[in-house]
This record gives C-alpha cells, sequence and structure tokens, in this order.
C-alpha cells in the first residue's frame, strides 16, 4: 500500500538537512510502529522517498514523502501516532493513501511556492510593490547561475509561474521539477540586481508554501490532492 505523508518543518529543525531528515524520518517510522515495507537484499532499508529536498535555512509548510506499508489504521490515527514522536519543529500534517499504480512524488513535482519576508532592517527601501512587478514583467530576466563546476547566464522568466509581492514580503510560484529547479534565492539575487543593489547575505526568510504536480498547460495540483484519506 502507497501512502502520502505531509508534514512542516520549521524553527531550528530547518537548519537539518536532507540526508538527516530522511533519518529522522524512518526512526520516526519504527517508533511510531508504522508497518514499514522493506528493500530485499543484504542491506535492507525502508521504501521511503522525498518529493523535492528542502535546502538549510528554509522552513516549509508543504513538504511530502511517499512510503510503503503492508497495513495500516486510518490517517487520523496515523497523524497523531507519528506525531507523538515528533519533535518541536516537525508536525504531519496528513496522511493519505495512494493508487497502486502512482508514480513516486519525486518524479511528478512540478511547481512550488514560495513566500518570502526580508529579516528585520534589511528589506530594501523602495516601493517594493511596484519594483517588483515590473521586474518580473520582463520578458527575460538573465541572471548568473553557479554550480560547483562552472557559471553561466540564463533566462530564468520561463520557471517564474507567478509572482507577487505587497509592502513586506513576496511570493513566487516557481518550476520545481528534477530538470527544471529554480530556487527562489536565485530570483530574488536577480531581484536585488534589477534595482542596483547587492543582496545582502542572509536577507531572507523563505517559506516553502506547497509542492505541485501537473503543468502550466493542463493546471497544477498539490501532492496531497493525488492521495485519499483513509
Amino acid at each position: 500500500m502507497k501512502i502520502r505523508v505531509k508534514f512542516a518543518k520549521k524553527g531550528y529543525m530547518k537548519f537539518i538537512g536532507h540526508l538527516d531528515t530522511m533519518r529522522y524520518f524512518q526512526k520516526a517510522m519504527r517508533r511510531a510502529d508504522v508497518d514499514m515495507m522493506y528493500s530485499e537484499g543484504f542491506n535492507p532499508h525502508q521504501k521511503m522517498s522525498f518529493a523535492a529536498p528542502l535546502g538549510v535555512g528554509l522552513t516549509s509548510s508543504g513538504e511530502y514523502m511517499d512510503i510503503e506499508v503492508h497495513s495500516t489504521d486510518c490517517s487520523e490515527v496515523m497523524v497523531n501516532r507519528l506525531n507523538e514522536q515528533m519533535v518541536e519543529g516537525m508536525e504531519v500534517i496528513s496522511y493519505r493513501q495512494l493508487p497502486d499504480d502512482s508514480k513516486n512524488a519525486m518524479s511528478i513535482v512540478a511547481a512550488a511556492d514560495y513566500n518570502i519576508k526580508f529579516r528585520e532592517g534589511l528589506k530594501p527601501d523602495i516601493d517594493l510593490r511596484d519594483a517588483f512587478e515590473k521586474y518580473v514583467s520582463q520578458p527575460e530576466i538573465i541572471v548568473l547561475k553557479k554550480t560547483k563546476k562552472s557559471e553561466k547566464e540564463i533566462d530564468i522568466r520561463p520557471g517564474i509561474y507567478e509572482a507577487k509581492a505587497d509592502d513586506d514580503s513576496a511570493f513566487l510560484k516557481l518550476a520545481s521539477s528534477s530538470g527544471d529547479y529554480l530556487k527562489p534565492e536565485l530570483v530574488m539575487d536577480g531581484f536585488y540586481k534589477y534595482i542596483g543593489m547587492e543582496m545582502p547575505k542572509f536577507a531572507l526568510e523563505i517559506e516553502r508554501l506547497e509542492v505541485y504536480a501537473g503543468s502550466v498547460e493542463e493546471g497544477f495540483v498539490t501532492l496531497e490532492d493525488l492521495g485519499r484519506e483513509i
């Protein structure tokens, strides 16, 4: 039986990387007595995969992992059992059954929502709403993307599906598939350069709000909505 678990990661847990988050949930599943399925072979491991690893320092209210179980109680009971094992900053939000033929979350991620706030004293002294609207209205947004091996200029405008700002924060819906992943930090770095500034280190507080499957043409659906309550 395939299960999709939605969880939040906040507070000090934002400093825990992806591999440690995975180990944390492996232990939590055992402590919560979840009837997990294991792989075969000399080193069996729990059948568990995550939708889109969250960057260190980002919080989220919309993280997902898929697991496989032999048997299960109802969604409400399982959410409660898992939350009894959670530490401060981690919260299981939903526990839903997936169709047997469903693809794993990682392979279907297409987009993600982000809320971006500025740390105290680091917000640009500009009309944020107006400047941001002009920035994302450009037909092209060329930024310098750096990797471990190289750096190159790319146009990130096609990966910005939705963008808006108010007086104190910004909202972004960005491409998040494995082959077309756009980091919110890169969008905001481009914004600072657009307004003629360098983005200060640690200027932003970024929260991932939700993760979607689908496409721009056919519409997006949350990964949670692809499962059903048990």
